[in-house]
Formats: C-alpha cells, sequence, structure tokens
C-alpha cells in the first residue's frame, strides 16, 4: 500500500454448517487511492483452510483455496460480502444510531445487527464474538410500527425526538436490505422478517405481497412462508427467515449469495448488461446440487413474474442458499405486482430471452433450452401457470383480505393484454 491510499480492515466470521456459533474464515482489507478508487482484498486464514469442515463463502468469487482474492467492483466489495451489507433501510437505522449521514462501506458492515442474511460477520477482532441472539419479539410489532413510521417522517423532514430516540430505533434491529421499512423479530417458531406499511403506499402492501407469496405457491413454485399479523389498526407482513433454522442451541445459519452475486453484476440500473434470467440459469447449473430442477423453478418465476408484472425482479431480488454444503436455489420472496398503463408491452428487470426483458409468453419461450426444459414442457408451464393466475388472482387477494378497493387498483397487473400476443 502507497502512503497515497487509505486502508480499512476487518476479520470475517462465518458460521459452518448446521453449526450455531461462527469462526473465523479470512481477513477484508479495503484500500482507496487519492482518486477513490476502492480495490477489496480477502484471505483465507491458514487455520480455517486447515479445518475439515471449512466450507467456501461463496462459490463465485470466493471459492475455498489459498492466496489473495482481489475485487474493483461494488465499492471494492465482493459481492457475498455486500450481500451481507444493509441496504436503504438498514443504513437509514444504522445512520440514525451513529448520527453519521454516511458511513463507508467497511462501516455499515461492522455496524450491523448480527441479523443480516446468510452466515457471514464481521469484527476487528481475530477471534468471533459469541452470537448475542437478542431479537425482538413479535408482541412488540405495534411499537416497532411506530418507530418505523417516525423515521419515515424524519426523513420526509419532519422531526420527530420525543419518539425517535437513537437506542429505541436500535430496536428496529435489522440490517436487512430493501426499502420498505421492516425489523426482525422472533416467536416460538423462529425468526421473521417484518414489512410494515407506509404511509405513501398505493396499496396494503403487506396484504397484497402475502397474497402474492400464496398465489405463487399455488403455481407451483417454491416461496417463503409468511403470515399476516394486525397490529394497532395496521397490517403487518411476517416473512419466515428461510435462512436461520431455529434449534436448541441456538440458529443454524444459511449461507447465502445474491442473483447479484451469482451473475458477477453491479448494483446499479445503468449497468444492467449482466442483469438476465439466461445467464442466472447458466450459472445455477454450475453451482447447485440439483441443476435441473433449479433451473426449472427459475423458469417458472420468471414466468410468475411476467404474468403478475412484478417488474421489481431484479437480482437481489433472487438468492441461492446452502444450510449444508451443497447449494441450491432459495425460497422465492419480494413478490408485488406493478399495474402500469402499457397494455401491450412490459419489461422484467432483467433479461428473459431473446427479445431482452421483454415480459412476453414468445420471449419466454425463445430459451427454455437454457433453462433444461423442453420446449413442450416449457410451453405447458407458461400455459398452464397463464390460466392459474387469470382464473385465480381475484380470489386469492380476496382470501388473504385484500380488500375490493385495492384487488381492483392492482388487476391491472395481472395476465396484461400484450402477455399472450
Amino acid at each position: 500500500m502507497t502512503s497515497r491510499e487509505r486502508s480499512s480492515e476487518c476479520f470475517v466470521y462465518i458460521t459452518l454448517p448446521r453449526q450455531t456459533s461462527s469462526v473465523t474464515a479470512g481477513r477484508f482489507v479495503l484500500t482507496k487511492d487519492r482518486r477513490g478508487t476502492a480495490l477489496g482484498r480477502f484471505v483465507y486464514g491458514g487455520s480455517y483452510l486447515s479445518r475439515n469442515d471449512a466450507v467456501e463463502i461463496d462459490p463465485v468469487e470466493l471459492k475455498l483455496a489459498e492466496g489473495t482474492y482481489q475485487t474493483a467492483r461494488l465499492n471494492g466489495l465482493f459481492g457475498s460480502i455486500r450481500d451481507s451489507s444493509p441496504d436503504d433501510w438498514g443504513r437509514r437505522v444504522i445512520e440514525r444510531h451513529t448520527g453519521k449521514v454516511q458511513l463507508d462501506e467497511l462501516g455499515y458492515l461492522l455496524e450491523s445487527p448480527d441479523d443480516r442474511a446468510g452466515a457471514l460477520d464481521f469484527g476487528v477482532g481475530n477471534n468471533p464474538p459469541a452470537p448475542k441472539r437478542d431479537y425482538n419479539k413479535t408482541i412488540q410489532l405495534e411499537r416497532l410500527q411506530i418507530l418505523a413510521d417516525a423515521l419515515i417522517r424524519e426523513g420526509a423532514g419532519e422531526s420527530d425526538h420525543a419518539t425517535v430516540q437513537v437506542q429505541e430505533l436500535m430496536l428496529l434491529n435489522t440490517s436487512m436490505g430493501g426499502a420498505r421499512p421492516k425489523s426482525v423479530v422472533e416467536d416460538d417458531i423462529g425468526l421473521w422478517i417484518a414489512k410494515f406499511n407506509r404511509p405513501d403506499d398505493r396499496w396494503n402492501n403487506p396484504r397484497v405481497e402475502h397474497a402474492m407469496l400464496e398465489l405463487a405457491r399455488q403455481c407451483g413454485i417454491s416461496v417463503a412462508r409468511s403470515r399476516i399479523e394486525k397490529v394497532g389498526g395496521k397490517d403487518v407482513l411476517l416473512v419466515q427467515r428461510f435462512d436461520r433454522e431455529k434449534t436448541s442451541r441456538g440458529y443454524i445459519r444459511a449461507r447465502m449469495i445474491s442473483g447479484l452475486t451469482l451473475l458477477r453484476a453491479e448494483d446499479s440500473i445503468h449497468q444492467r448488461d449482466r442483469w438476465s434470467y439466461v445467464l442466472m440459469a447458466e450459472e445455477i447449473r454450475r453451482i447447485v446440487a440439483e441443476p435441473k430442477k433449479d433451473a426449472a423453478e427459475l423458469f417458472r418465476r420468471m414466468c410468475f413474474n411476467a404474468l403478475i408484472s412484478n417488474l421489481d425482479d431484479h437480482p437481489r431480488n433472487h438468492a441461492l442458499m446452502a444450510i449444508d454444503r451443497e447449494w441450491r436455489l432459495s425460497p422465492a420472496y419480494d413478490l408485488t405486482p406493478s399495474p402500469v398503463v402499457s397494455l401491450d408491452s412490459r419489461e422484467l428487470a432483467m433479461t428473459c430471452g431473446d427479445q431482452g426483458p421483454f415480459a412476453n409468453a414468445a420471449n419466454l419461450l425463445t430459451q427454455h433450452a437454457r433453462f433444461l426444459l423442453g420446449q413442450d414442457e416449457a410451453k405447458t408451464i407458461v400455459s398452464t401457470m397463464t390460466e392459474q393466475v387469470r382464473a385465480t388472482w381475484y380470489d386469492v387477494v380476496r382470501g388473504q383480505g385484500v380488500s375490493e378497493k385495492d384487488a381492483e387498483t392492482i388487476k391491472g397487473a395481472f395476465v396484461y393484454d400484450g402477455f399472450s400476443r
């Protein structure tokens, strides 16, 4: 490192398969030159590599091997490390807690609670600290909703210092990604992500998202378990953490990587050349234990997203996980409809065929072989799911408590006119 470079570092800890406490996997160093160009370096520890039960942090960039890994992408963060860092909502909570407008990337990692997705943790000590295992309880949801509303008001320029106190905000206790207010809560079953309504929502988002998960399940898609809690007159969506398994010893943690990491892609929507279901299917086939099963599952999810106009299906809303040593596609999550004006053409966030991101049945079928599907098999999936969504979406959303008004608002999202043309 030259005198014109600035460097910061931390140790990376990992919870090994079927364990409930972490070990030190290696050391991460982040440097920036005088122009602000970041370079990340990671080295597995020798003692970790010598373990019989050692596993790779991820199967894409940080495979289990000696030597120094380097990256200049994602502000110097390896994809799997960036996946462990908070996104919009988690960063807002951390900034409010620390009193700093913006931290550097390592700062967000070190300040995050240990509820982050996946099996990684970070710290400045050579040995990992004991897990805190301190989570909000589901009985605290009403207080958390009040605090989330207060933080949103502050973000809009309204001050409510009597309600929003630093320590109270940390009770939101989440580094989970996304822009919606959320918290990790615990009950007798395990850990759940609580997703709250926002005052500026066009419809009851918790109810609608819960209904989309149910609709996807009825279409044969593997989805995260969810339920609705009524809290202080408002609905809260609880989505069970599929990367955690509760035991008498504590929580087993699954390794996870996002689709963004799998694709070696950039976060920015302006650098989305690798945002592609087709490329994702090929990468999945190289990594997972059951490639035919998971590639076909990804095809079904692509089709479902097109049928409900889920236009926010970006790579971070897809993931691989490994509860043991082998990797597989995670259950589906973050499924939301987007009713838009156009009846002829809609685009998903990722390429889905020869015509790019065009959410059209014919386009979905153009690359069926890359998903390890025969042409007739792929056509059957598309036609069957199309009829299922068309015939049942209304009954499903109303059956999950979505109001008639909200059902009317979102109806344009389902099997839009241009899908089958």
